[in-house]
């Protein structure tokens, strides 16, 4: 019995503190430094009315520099608001612990891009880079994140984080909740 009680054990805490391989989209060195950028993943999904949206996460580390690279697609045949990121843009996530970690978008000014696509669809492409602040990182890789908050320009706007999602764009499921616990040392 104590055998037992002791495998199982073993194996809980294996697979609790079992850190997922790095998947790398970009990985360079070169006379000019050293980039690497995880794959996108898709943080949030809606869908309705017609109208769609994702937003996208990937970690990028440029010359021992961690940041978090943040993509908004919407999708409509209806007016889209245009939102932008600018010097004072932040993100805010709240962690299950209640504590909330800010970080400060790049000083860099961008409204997106509007694509209209053959079925009558404009596309709007929005990508943000995000700088973590000190002593954010081990948060972040402590407590799951229930709530993400992106202030743009004009606007602000909140998301709840889910626990799990089976996505209709690429039927995978996805994990947004634990994404940083999963994946900051890809970037460290």
């Amino acid at each position: 019995m104590k055998q037992a009680t002791l495998l199982i054990i073993f194996l809980i805490g294996n697979h609790l503190f079992a850190q997922k391989p790095c998947e790398y989209s970009i990985n360079v060195t070169d006379s000019i430094g050293t980039y690497k950028s995880t794959k996108e993943y898709i943080i949030s999904e809606k869908n309705f009315g017609g109208n769609t949206s994702y937003i996208f996460y990937s970690l990028a580390l440029t010359d021992g520099t961690p940041t978090l690279n943040l993509q908004l697609l919407q999708k409509s045949k209806d007016f889209m608001k245009a939102n932008c990121f600018d010097k004072n843009s932040k993100l805010f996530l709240q962690l299950n612990n209640g504590k909330i970690i800010t970080l400060i978008h790049i000083d860099k000014e961008n409204c997106g891009t509007m694509i209209r696509d053959d079925k009558g669809f404009d596309n709007r492409i929005l990508s943000g880079t995000f700088m973590f602040l000190k002593g954010s990182f081990e948060e972040l890789k402590s407590s799951p994140v229930n709530l993400m908050r992106i202030k743009y320009l004009t606007d602000m706007e909140d998301y709840v984080v889910k626990k799990q999602f089976l996505s209709e764009l690429d039927n995978l499921v996805y994990e947004p909740e634990t994404y940083f616990i999963d994946n900051l040392h890809c970037v460290e």
